[in-house]
């Protein structure tokens, strides 16, 4: 039967897009007001779900040994300097191809911080140790008063550095293998066996910067084909849900993705898109399109909306798109995600998450002198978003099929608790 479009929905989607367009520095307030009453918890229901986390954390602390990752963040916790130097140093140390690079960002993140404050007071003792070390090499490496105290410490530097380097880059390494499943896809499989063998499934992001040049994204694009590739492999079930996936950032594929070349861009970025979306569906996975920065959303709705309808991919329900709760215009996002798939008469994945650019976002609004943000600028707002949003994609799967990421154990209850028979058999 040959599936025939009214223009009703076309219309719904104008309507839409003009929505996401007007709220992008929708005052906070008022929104926030909106997606309160959208979130619809009772007192009796938010009680309810705080106490289901506080039993989710306690179980999880009950089930398993502390790994070296959860000792470090116990005694180095995101809300301390000491602790957010540590991550970014972790995550960027992987990525750093050259000794002097690191020599300067070793120096950079370890030695303005006060780690003798940390010193014994961990329940580890490899976290007692490393916590002496950082607070040497952070006497070693800080700036001193000049005179013969700075010439020794400047001799120690230059012939300790190396010895720092290493030591260090294996400790961060230790802990950024904790958030990085492998430098390869290869890799990452084998990794990750252990895990799929215990009924564990895994979407995987290749991490990298946006491409630059064409030479970049030709790159980049044959490495999302390859692990594809490799992932099909693994994937062995008829339904792709029970499948592994992979996601997308579509500034990796095209180094102008911008709104100034769109006419140019579009039509090869989705082309490129498109044969990883149908590589995909004949791997029998799903593909997910990463949310990047909010002056990209418009944009990145073009691209989405070009190559779900092409006719190569009706049929296959593991198209999906990552929306960020922290943005204001989310709701909006969802309803038009929804519609378009309706318009489509296609079954789609959305996978809700917090946001990724916010930092960038915040510098970015200021120095460009907006009159307000594209996301929320306290955690607690992105919250209520983040649960309003659920609330609303769990209304919605007549069309969409709704993922949740989230590393919060009270938005992890509260999804629990609102999705009810839709995750039948969890009852903690």
């Amino acid at each position: 039967m040959q599936h025939t479009v009214s223009a009703a929905p076309s219309a719904n989607l104008d309507a839409i897009r003009g929505e996401i367009r007007s709220h992008y520095l929708a005052d906070e307030a008022e929104t926030l007001g909106h997606l309160a009453a959208a979130a619809d918890l009772s007192p009796e229901e938010r009680a309810a779900i705080s106490a289901r986390a506080v039993r989710l954390v306690e179980a999880v602390r009950k089930s398993t040994d502390p790994r070296l990752m959860e000792a470090f963040l116990s005694e180095y916790g995101l809300s301390t300097s000491e602790g957010v130097a540590l991550m970014c140093l972790a995550e960027a140390l992987l990525r750093v191809p050259d000794a002097e690079t690191m020599d300067d960002l070793i120096r950079d993140k370890i030695a303005p911080h006060d780690w003798s404050a940390h010193s014994g007071e961990s329940a580890s003792i490899f976290v007692n140790a490393s916590t002496w070390a950082l607070m040497l090499t952070g006497r070693v490496l800080e700036e001193g008063e000049g005179g013969i105290e700075e010439t020794l410490r400047g001799m120690m530097r230059r012939l300790g550095e190396p010895v720092i380097r290493r030591a260090v880059s294996a400790a961060m390494r230790e802990m950024g293998e904790q958030f990085v499943l492998g430098r390869t896809i290869a890799e990452a499989l084998k990794r990750g066996r252990p895990m799929l063998a215990k009924g564990y499934l895994y979407s995987y992001d290749m991490l990298g910067e946006a491409a630059r040049t064409e030479a970049d994204a030709l790159r980049y694009h044959k490495a999302y084909a390859d692990a594809i590739a490799a992932l099909k492999r693994s994937s062995t079930s008829d339904d792709i849900r029970r499948n592994p996936g992979i996601s997308v950032k579509l500034s990796a594929i095209h180094p102008r993705y911008e709104e100034t070349q769109k006419e140019t861009m579009l039509p090869v970025m989705a082309g490129r898109l498109l044969s990883l979306c149908e590589a995909a569906r004949d791997a029998r996975m799903g593909l997910n399109i990463d949310a990047e920065e909010a002056d990209r959303l418009d944009l990145s709705l073009d691209v989405i909306s070009q190559v779900l309808a092409s006719p190569s991919l009706a049929g296959w329900d593991g198209f999906g798109v990552v929306v960020q709760a922290y943005g204001r215009r989310a709701p909006f996002v969802l309803d038009w995600l929804h519609a378009l798939a309706e318009k489509l008469d296609r079954r789609i994945m959305v996978r809700l998450v917090k946001g990724a650019y916010w930092d960038t976002e915040i510098k970015r609004a200021q120095a460009l002198g907006l009159a307000g943000y594209p996301v929320f600028t306290r955690k607690v707002n992105t919250d209520v978003s983040y649960i309003a949003c659920a609330r609303k994609l769990l209304g919605l799967t007549d069309r969409i099929y709704p993922q949740f990421a989230t590393h919060n154990a009270h938005t992890v209850a509260a999804i629990l608790s609102m999705a009810g028979p839709m995750v039948g058999g969890t009852r903690n």
